[in-house]
């Protein structure tokens, strides 16, 4: 069996973008990639990220928000900024890890203006489903970046 592509996906506060990668990634992509998430900072997991997620099928609310200082001591073979603020403040990983910026809009900013739930909850979906778009295409989209 070949060993699974190691890939961290980084946001600002490992809240909702990098969530929802991690939950994808395990979901659709298990066999292939051992998918792990972390924030610059912490903020907790977004209860919205985990409604829509499960709206599809897959279940993050047993994830929870850490830093990356947190994390084992695991040598990734990529790590992907889901945010322009990680990107721009990503930490130094030693060893072969590929820094790669993949960005997604930021569902509680773009939801924070809603006039209803549901209008909310659609800008998480949004996101969600964009996400999945990208996931499904690991890990062979960032092996070609090398």
């Amino acid at each position: 069996m070949a060993e699974k592509t190691r890939i961290l996906f980084l946001c600002t506060g490992n809240s909702c973008r990098s969530q929802m990668a991690e939950g994808w990634a395990r979901h659709l992509k298990g066999d292939t990639v051992e998918a792990h998430s972390a924030g610059i900072e912490k903020h907790g997991l977004n209860p919205n990220a985990v409604k829509v997620m499960a709206e599809s099928g897959v279940e993050i609310s047993d994830q929870y928000s850490k830093t990356v200082a947190e994390l084992p001591d695991f040598n990734f073979d990529f790590v992907v900024t889901v945010c322009g603020h990680a990107n721009e403040n990503c930490p130094y990983f030693p060893g072969k890890a590929k820094v790669v910026h993949v960005g997604f809009d930021d569902p509680p900013k773009l939801a924070q203006d809603a006039a209803s739930e549901e209008e909310a909850l659609n800008h998480y979906r949004r996101v969600r489903d964009e996400i999945r778009d990208f996931v499904v295409s690991l890990p062979e989209a960032l092996i070609k970046e090398q």
